[in-house]
């Protein structure tokens, strides 16, 4: 108990997540009369809980993200997706959705997507006669199909940690990232009239559609590359994220040749910042979770659910439950690394494919991004764009329920929810 009134004090009086979080792991062993020996062996804990070579590949996909967006790649794929749905009813809205998915490739990241969106299509969306407030809600609605769709950071620290297959949680996201994107494009198109979206005076030509997908065939080429690497066992996600960091560099230099040195200096700072904040997380956690395992709390957790209801549907809903509620004040890689050791046991007991069980906590982690009054979506949208947060969420109302529906549909439906990973070979 007093751990975690510890942790929440720490976090009211703004402590960062990850000091935060070892700081009451650290007072967790002393309580129990384990200072001396926590001295000992506290700092290799420390470092152990990053020794694990998958966690390469996070840097490696963040700056390959920074670099892409920076060479002039997000208004041609936006173009693109415009000349294919602009033509709708609400275009620049569809547009804005399926530039989610053609992005999702590049970033892995919702909270990058909605930063750019919400510099570019937002205004965008604006000047066409959008509400601001609903322009921000369609995006932070398509942001989350970024850290869905391979490649994925959250996919990769969920992976490395609980020792599931990354290909085949890459594999996994495919299918609910592209439900999302056309089940959104259906709000959209039912809320049309209701909104009185705009609607544009003509559709794009054949040789208009050709003619931007050869433009942007660059930046389409970079998940090819990486999915296509991974999931045909060519190479590692290691080794995947190394090679588009040099195809994004040979894109950004000798292709487009809008990438200056004193740009790469920026981008490495920010990609080493962005990382430094997810493995001070993950370092400080390797702390608490072994005072939780000293204590057998995940033990007594499971116990306690299982206690409820050994049905597996019930089970899942619990855990679902959990994850968006804990997700809505609480960053997500932290909650990841806090409750999946508690959780994951949880999966295992009910014979939970552990991909499946993977997708699960993914899925419902991401939703959280965009849930108020911590989503970290809403936050860098409401900075960028200058509207309210609580405005923006009124209106991603239907969207958010659209997205926990899906997200139901294929934590029930294990079929669904393993039909790529199990044709690739990941799965049973």
């Amino acid at each position: 108990m007093i751990v975690g009134i510890c942790f929440v004090v720490l976090l009211a009086v703004g402590m960062p997540i990850g000091f935060a979080i070892g700081l009451a792991g650290v007072i967790g062993i002393f309580s129990m009369g384990g200072g001396t020996t926590f001295l000992a062996i506290g700092p290799s804990k420390i470092f152990n809980g990053l020794n694990i070579f998958p966690f390469l590949a996070m840097p490696f996909f963040i700056l390959a993200g920074e670099i892409m967006n920076s060479t002039g790649i997000t208004g041609r794929l936006v173009k693109l997706a415009e000349v294919l749905v602009g033509r709708f009813r609400g275009g620049l809205a569809h547009t804005n959705m399926l530039a989610s998915v053609f992005f999702a490739g590049l970033t892995g990241s919702a909270t990058a997507d909605a930063a750019a969106f919400g510099r570019t299509l937002v205004p965008a969306m604006v000047k066409q006669g959008y509400k601001r407030d609903y322009a921000c809600a369609v995006t932070a609605a398509g942001s989350i199909i970024g850290p869905t769709i391979p490649p994925s950071g959250l996919m990769v620290v969920y992976g490395s940690l609980m020792g599931v297959s990354i290909g085949g949680l890459f594999a996994a996201g495919l299918l609910p990232g592209l439900v999302i994107c056309a089940v959104c494009m259906g709000v959209i198109a039912i809320g049309g009239k209701r909104e009185n979206l705009p609607k544009a005076d003509r559709g794009a030509t054949l040789g208009e559609i050709w003619q931007t997908f050869l433009s942007s065939i660059t930046a389409l080429l970079m998940p090819v590359i990486i999915l296509g690497g991974i999931l045909g066992g060519i190479v590692t996600p290691t080794e995947a994220a190394s090679i588009a960091v040099a195809y994004a560099l040979f894109i950004g230099f000798f292709v487009y040749r809008t990438l200056s040195f004193p740009d790469l200096y920026a981008m490495l700072v920010r990609t080493a910042s962005i990382t430094g904040v997810i493995f001070v997380i993950i370092a400080f956690a390797g702390i608490l979770g072994w005072w939780m395992s000293f204590e057998r709390i995940p033990q007594a957790i499971a116990g306690s659910v299982l206690g409820l209801s050994e049905n597996p549907y019930a089970v899942i809903a619990i855990i679902i439950c959990i994850l968006l509620v804990v997700g809505m004040v609480m960053d997500i890689t932290a909650i990841l690394i806090i409750l999946g050791p508690v959780l994951v046991p949880l999966t295992e007991q009910i014979g939970l494919e552990p991909i499946h069980a993977g997708i699960i906590f993914v899925l419902a982690l991401n939703i959280s991004l965009m849930t108020p009054p911590v989503g970290a979506c809403l936050f860098v949208l409401s900075s960028v764009t200058g509207e309210k947060l609580e405005r923006i969420s009124v209106k991603l109302a239907p969207f958010l329920i659209a997205e926990v529906i899906i997200l139901f549909l294929f934590a029930f439906w294990e079929d669904a929810a393993l039909m790529l990973p199990r044709a690739l070979g990941f799965a049973p």
